[in-house]
């Protein structure tokens, strides 16, 4: 039992593992949510998640509401399909299949009008496996190439980032999420005052449980590793 919990340890990603500037890129997606910004200093003395919790909910503004984002999130959602798709909203449930509700032949500008229907910038667009991998193979292959000539090196550099580029911007029409619920989940986490069917409130019960998805999806991190006393690195 001893040697599997140390096994379990050994295993296990601790908030204390990750890099700062991973730290750094998922404070950012706070801000985005939660509309503010942290001081130049204001992190500085901040040693543990609870910590940082503490301040988040001190800096969102707005009066105090105990209703549901989430819910609110999905409905927000499902009210922009049916308008953008001119279909009953009673048809759209969370576990329905995005590529039902958008076919591949118009997928990016329905995406589009979701979007602005909604307000809120969602990226849920990827192009397909084997262009991503043609470009990652593509452009590894361009940085070795540095150690024999640069010159083709640099070129298939400036080849392989125009080919990612015009793959994103124009051909990118994979789905990274399967369901509408999934969808709601992430414009919420990621949208969470958007989200609110009333502006100007928040839930502060529930702002340290989304702040905690924010950074178990962007880390890949376990509730475990969430508690208040948590400690960075």
């Amino acid at each position: 039992m001893l040697l599997a919990k140390q096994m379990n340890d050994l295993t296990t990603i601790g908030l204390k593992n990750i890099d700062p500037d991973d730290i750094e890129d998922v404070l950012k997606k706070v801000e985005k949510s939660f509309g503010f910004k942290f001081g130049d200093k204001e992190l500085k003395e901040v040693k543990t998640f609870g910590e940082l919790c503490d301040i988040i909910t001190d800096k969102v503004q707005g009066e105090n509401a105990n209703d549901c984002t989430s819910q609110q999130g999905f409905y927000k959602l499902r009210s922009a399909l049916a308008a953008t798709h001119f279909i009953a909203k009673e048809s759209i449930t969370p576990d329905t299949n995005l590529e039902q509700i958008f076919p591949r032949h118009d997928r990016v500008k329905k995406i589009e009008e979701l979007k602005k229907e909604l307000g809120i910038s969602i990226n849920i667009m990827n192009i397909n496996s084997s262009l991503r991998w043609t470009i990652l193979i593509g452009t590894v292959a361009s940085l070795i190439m540095f150690f024999f000539k640069w010159q083709f090196a640099l070129i298939g550099l400036v080849v392989f980032i125009t080919v990612a580029w015009t793959a994103y911007n124009f051909f990118a029409k994979e789905f990274q999420l399967v369901t509408v619920g999934q969808l709601a989940e992430k414009i919420t986490r990621e949208n969470y005052l958007k989200s609110r069917r009333i502006g100007g409130t928040a839930n502060r019960n529930e702002i340290v449980q989304k702040v905690k998805e924010i950074f178990q999806h962007d880390l890949d991190l376990e509730d475990s590793a969430l508690t208040k006393e948590a400690t960075f690195g």
